[in-house]
């Protein structure tokens, strides 16, 4: 995944054949071989449906799957160093001050005996050592960075008597507390209301320019996404299925998966009604045996009798590292490729994939995004 001339230390983060497994009666394999890249000052953005990996890919990086969950393959390579192999109390000290992590459900993350501003200054004192009185300064110099009104109030106050935004912008000073050089946003919107979601949104972006923080936005709402992200993965049952830039993605989706994805975004306008494929592959069913074809091939209304024995790896099918794991859009593109060689002219295959306008006009803010952030 590699491009151009860039090389392993311009990342910050590479995973490579990352798998994660959670034994019982059955083996689950939750993360299986996914191989990312993280740039400095990059927001990419993972995303799929509820159960496709997402969190447990991003609780991997730090190392906090817990039992009976197990790393089974890696490395983790944190600015050329793997974290596997380090030890825990190796670990401990970069949690926090190097990856930050925000969780899912804000209020259910902090604790709900002590009070918010106590324990951000507690993640100040354990990674900078600085007394109490220096570390209250600080978690009320993050709390106005953060745009929290009345800090001072804020600080003696308990996540119960916070709303959900609040405690939201509580855990991001608490990860930014340390300026780490990556935070790992999980959900970090998902049980907000529409106005303090953009509110969110936008100081994630003021964070990025101010800090230069790199950013992996873990989301299943594509318009969120669509707006922060320079760069996009689609996960599907632990795999990543399709990676590109935000504003390919969008507007030229190859797996029939993360076209399903953009089906499933609400259009508000009551007299539209998303397309339906008629034998009703677009529904789950029963998952497939690993390691047998194509993961995605029961819902795939493109399925090719080579999705039963081979499992397709991501590959390049477009120009600009479009990659996609799907055989179909392989043999496309080399078809297309082989045209090319003899002479015809270029013609860059495009999906028959019906694009509503908010789709578009997310897929042209995506753009304006990633090329803002390249500025």
């Amino acid at each position: 995944m590699l491009v151009g001339t860039t090389q392993a230390t311009d990342y910050l983060l590479q995973t490579k054949g990352l798998r994660v497994e959670f034994s019982g009666a059955r083996t689950v394999r939750a993360v299986d071989g996914v191989s990312l890249e993280i740039r400095p000052r990059e927001i990419l953005g993972l995303v799929g449906e509820s159960g496709s990996g997402k969190t447990v890919f991003s609780l991997s990086i730090l190392r906090l799957i817990r039992p009976p969950g197990k790393i089974k393959q890696g490395p983790v390579l944190w600015c050329g160093r793997d974290l596997l192999e380090l030890s825990e109390d190796e670990m401990r000290p970069l949690r926090g001050s190097e990856i930050a992590m925000i969780f899912q459900n804000p209020q259910a993350s902090l604790n709900p005996v002590r009070s918010v501003g106590v324990q951000v200054s507690a993640v100040i004192r354990l990674h900078t050592k600085c007394d109490q009185a220096a570390a209250k300064q600080e978690t009320l110099r993050w709390f106005e960075a953060v745009r929290i009104a009345e800090p001072e109030r804020v600080y003696g106050a308990y996540p119960h008597e916070c709303s959900g935004g609040m405690c939201q912008r509580i855990l991001i000073a608490m990860a930014l507390a340390c300026r780490p050089k990556l935070l790992i946003a999980d959900e970090a919107t998902a049980s907000l209301d529409v106005t303090i979601q953009a509110q969110i949104m936008d100081l994630l972006l003021e964070i990025r320019e101010k800090y230069g923080t790199a950013i992996l936005l873990v989301s299943h709402d594509l318009g969120v996404i669509a707006r922060m992200c320079d760069r996009i993965a689609v996960m599907y049952r632990g795999r990543i299925v399709e990676l590109a830039e935000a504003k390919d993605l969008y507007l030229s989706p190859q797996h029939p998966y993360t076209q399903l994805l953009l089906r499933s975004v609400p259009v508000p306008d009551p007299l539209h009604r998303p397309e339906r494929s008629a034998d009703g592959n677009d529904s789950a069913g029963v998952p497939l045996p690993l390691g047998q074809g194509c993961r995605y091939r029961g819902r795939c209304p493109e399925a090719l009798p080579e999705c039963v024995e081979q499992d397709p790896v991501l590959a390049e099918v477009r120009t600009g590292s479009h990659l996609v794991a799907c055989i179909r859009r392989q043999e496309e593109a080399g078809r297309e490729t082989q045209r090319n060689l003899d002479g015809e002219p270029e013609v860059v295959p495009t999906t028959s994939f019906p694009l509503s306008a908010e789709t578009r006009a997310e897929a042209r803010l995506a753009g304006e995004v990633s090329h803002r952030s390249k500025e």
